[in-house]
């Protein structure tokens, strides 16, 4: 995954790893900083909600797929301003 980032005259461009995707799917699936999280968001919050558990082997499909379309844009923003994002796979 490449992350594009164009700011003036700028430009940055970030290489995701998809184990790092992995790496960051096991810390969101993790219930003890779900926990956290959720503390945290019923402490500081104005309204009150909280994030629901999500199973690991739910997401798994969803990378393998996602590793598969290489090539595809996630998003592609043009600001007013001159500022470009581009995700792609």
């Amino acid at each position: 995954m490449k992350i594009k980032i164009k700011v003036e005259s700028r430009r940055f461009i970030i290489p995701v790893p998809y184990a790092f995707l992995h790496l960051f799917i096991g810390l969101l699936t993790s219930k003890r900083i779900l926990v956290l999280v959720n503390r945290a968001i019923d402490k500081n919050a104005k309204k009150k909600f909280q994030i629901p558990y999500i199973n690991r082997d739910d997401l798994k499909p969803l990378l393998r797929e996602l590793s598969k379309q290489r090539g595809l844009k996630l998003v592609d923003i043009s600001l007013k301003d001159g500022t470009e994002i581009s995700i792609r796979l």
